[in-house]
């Protein structure tokens, strides 16, 4: 029988603790106990990832961000957390330690635009690396078209949505770090990136970026991180292959895009 402490050991191998940010979150933040058979893996666990666990009958759902981040003064039937214990579904959350593990979110990332000579940084977290060179607007739409094959489709508009800011130069080597990784283009510029892929940054960050020489792309932060549950799912599989591993269907962006 296989249980929900060893399918939360399985996920440290994946992605260690140690990796994780001092302020973060990870872990097995809901245990409801009881043998597993099926795990769903998601980007967030939100009401329709638990309604989506339950009809297929999984025990856990394995998701990158934390079900619970801040703490709790009350919990009631509005709250995933509970929905999570009523429902019997128990849950892994692995955040920043897999933004930084190997193969992990930003790994994937990388992998997606080719990238080689593969070095990390802002403490870990992103990675930087050499490119097949290419303009500014065409890497935009090549992140709008790859980032949406990777993510499940919205009932309405588009899968992603991509704004840059461009200094006008090819990109022969790309930062890239998922979710709101916009403040940190000045490491980017530091390890000698012509260009930062992430997926939120605010109107400041792409002003100052620009004016220190380096082009910056926002392609979404549910875009950025969501094809790690892929990848998830794959190594998890793979570690205990006793387990039916599903990657979640109904995990969407919670934006519409016109």
């Amino acid at each position: 029988m296989t249980t929900v402490q060893q399918v939360y050991e399985a996920m440290q191998h994946i992605a260690p603790l140690e990796l994780a940010e001092h302020w973060d979150n990870p872990g097995l933040l809901v245990d409801c106990g009881g043998p597993v058979h099926r795990v769903l893996v998601a980007l967030d666990i939100t009401p329709e990832v638990v309604a989506e666990a339950a009809s297929r009958q999984c025990e856990v759902i394995v998701s990158h961000h934390p079900v619970i981040f801040d703490p709790l003064k009350k919990i009631g039937p509005q709250d995933v957390a509970f929905q999570l214990v009523q429902a019997g579904i128990s849950a892994v959350c692995m955040h920043t330690n897999l933004d930084a593990a190997e193969g992990g979110v930003n790994e994937v990332l990388a992998g997606i635009f080719g990238m080689k000579e593969m070095e990390v940084f802002a403490e870990g977290c992103g990675r930087v690396g050499a490119v097949e060179e290419i303009s500014v607007p065409e890497l935009a739409r090549k992140a709008q078209q790859e980032l949406a094959a990777r993510c499940n489709a919205p009932e309405n508009g588009p899968a992603v949505q991509v704004k840059f800011a461009d200094t006008g130069r090819p990109v022969k080597r790309l930062a890239v770090i998922s979710g709101a990784g916009g403040s940190l283009f000045a490491d980017a510029i530091a390890m000698g990136a012509d260009c930062l892929l992430t997926g939120e940054a605010n109107h400041h960050h792409a002003i100052d970026a620009k004016r220190m020489g380096l082009s910056l792309i926002a392609a979404g932060h549910y875009a950025t991180e969501f094809p790690v549950a892929a990848a998830v799912a794959v190594k998890l599989r793979a570690a205990m292959p006793e387990l039916d591993v599903l990657v979640s269907t109904e995990n969407r962006d919670p934006y519409t895009y016109l």
